[in-house]
Formats: structure tokens, C-alpha cells, sequence
């Protein structure tokens, strides 16, 4: 079974995520919204399919990130989330909360060796894609 697949955003807090996100558009051409932006990238198993990787700067009063103490918030993606929970439980990784279903894919959180909260995510591209595709429009 495969675990992580590749890696599906970077979360962090700041100050002023509204400037931080100004800035990147300015200085790296970010096309940004409410919530970051989104890099678009074609799978490596089957280059007709595309993947997403996020990038979100989220006030650094925020409570997503808890229980962890980090700044930041790495989210992986994953092929079988539901089998790699199992997996990891059977390993005493300390899992967070219970599986969330979206339409552009399903999402739990886990706790590193080190405390930081990790994101993992089995992603419906096509899903996501129309809802990146909507908010670009």
C-alpha cells in the first residue's frame, strides 16, 4: 500500500495573512484567494491527470493547527485513507479527529513524533479542480 503520494499544501500562520498574500502576488505572482493559491501539476503515474498542491498563510490566532504548538501545518496526500488510518493506528500514531468527507476529497489529522499536527489528504482532483476552476472565474 502506498501512504503518501506527494505532498498537497503548506499551512502557516502570520500576522496578516490578507498582506502576506498581497505580497506573494506581487513579488511571485501568486494568483491568490481567500485562502492562498494553488499549484497545478500533472500526476507522475498518469501525466494526463492533474494534482494540486495548496498554499495557505492562515492568522496566526487561528485554532486549526491545535493541538500542536507549531506555526505551520504540512498536508500530505494519500492514495487509501482509510486503510492507512488503520495502519497508523495499529502503529500508535495518535490520530486527531475522525475522517471528514468532502466532495474534493476526504481529510484527517495526525500528531508527529515531534507535535506537529499533519493534514492527510486522499484528494477527488477532478472535485477540486471545478472548485479552484470557480473561484479563478
Amino acid at each position: 500500500m502506498k501512504r503518501v503520494t506527494s505532498l498537497g499544501g503548506i499551512f502557516f500562520k502570520c500576522k496578516d495573512p490578507d498582506k502576506v498574500k498581497e505580497w506573494y502576488s506581487k513579488h511571485f505572482g501568486f494568483n491568490t484567494d481567500e485562502y492562498g493559491t494553488t499549484f497545478e501539476w500533472r500526476q507522475s503515474g498518469d501525466q494526463t491527470k492533474k494534482g494540486f498542491t495548496v498554499w495557505s498563510p492562515f492568522n496566526d490566532a487561528t485554532k486549526y493547527f491545535e493541538p500542536s504548538e507549531k506555526e505551520f501545518m504540512i498536508n500530505y496526500r494519500v492514495e487509501n485513507l482509510e486503510q492507512l488510518v488503520e495502519e497508523l493506528k495499529k502503529e500508535g500514531v495518535t490520530i486527531v479527529d475522525e475522517i471528514e468527507v468532502y466532495d474534493y476529497g476526504k481529510f484527517v489529522h495526525i500528531i508527529d513524533i515531534e507535535g506537529n499536527k499533519i493534514e492527510l489528504w486522499q484528494p477527488n482532483d477532478v472535485e477540486y479542480e471545478k472548485i479552484i476552476g470557480a473561484k479563478v472565474k
